[in-house]
Parts: structure tokens; sequence; C-alpha cells
């Protein structure tokens, strides 16, 4: 059982250190037995198998934003529901009351963004105002 610091904190170093000595390892075995063929069809940016076209610098879509931040939303939910998990039994009844008014707040603020239309990717077309 460890007793110092250095005792407790030792593994945790020897881990660090191997994990620098693998990851340089990994970079310089590139460096060294890797080919070196450069075209401009290598050099060239790619995204998702098609050729770019345009500014890299264009402007995107509030929706982008707005998946993103769900995105987050429900990695954040992910993690307290973790370790809920874990030790549901220990909080009986009072805890899965508190998950589930968790969940409910955060459903209903996916269920907001669904009406709001967030969600929704396709184009619609502009309305026009009915002429009386």
């Amino acid at each position: 059982m460890p007793t110092t610091y250095s005792e407790l904190y030792f593994p945790v170093l020897v881990q660090i250190v191997f994990a620098a000595v693998v990851a340089g390892g990994m970079i310089f075995a590139g460096v060294f037995f890797g080919k070196r063929n450069r075209n401009s069809a290598k050099d060239s940016p790619y995204e998702s198998g098609m050729k770019p076209v345009g500014n890299a610098r264009e402007r995107f879509s509030v929706k982008f934003y707005l998946v993103a931040m769900l995105f987050i939303l429900f990695d954040i939910e992910a993690v307290f529901l973790y370790p809920w998990a874990v030790v549901y039994r220990e909080l009986g009844m009072f805890g899965f009351v508190e998950m589930v008014l968790f969940m409910v707040l955060v459903l209903s603020g996916f269920y907001f963004i669904w009406k709001k239309g967030a969600l929704d990717w396709t184009v619609t077309p502009v309305r026009k105002a009915k002429d009386s």
C-alpha cells in the first residue's frame, strides 16, 4: 500500500512517460519509414469525398451550431447518467425522482427546439402574405 505521494503518483508518471514514448515512436516511425510522394492530388484538402469548391471562409448556417449545442447537451446528459446508474441502488427513490426530473427538463428542452424547427434541415420556401 503506498504511503507517500511519490509512491502514490509513480504509476501515473510511468503511464505518462510510456504514452509519450509510444506517441513519439509512432511519429518517428511514420517520418522515418513513410513514403514521400507529393503531388497536387495529395496536397489538396479532402472533405467527404468531394472536391473543394468555393471559399473556405463561407458562413455556416445557424442550424449547424444548434446541432452542435444539442450534441453537447446530450453528452452532458450521458455524463450524468453513468454515475447515477452505478449508485442507483444506494440512492433509492430520491435518486430516481431526481433523475426523472433531470430527464424531464432535458427532454422538454429537446421538445422545444424540435418544435422550433432547429432539427429540420430542409429548405422551405418563404411564404408570401395573402392578398385580401
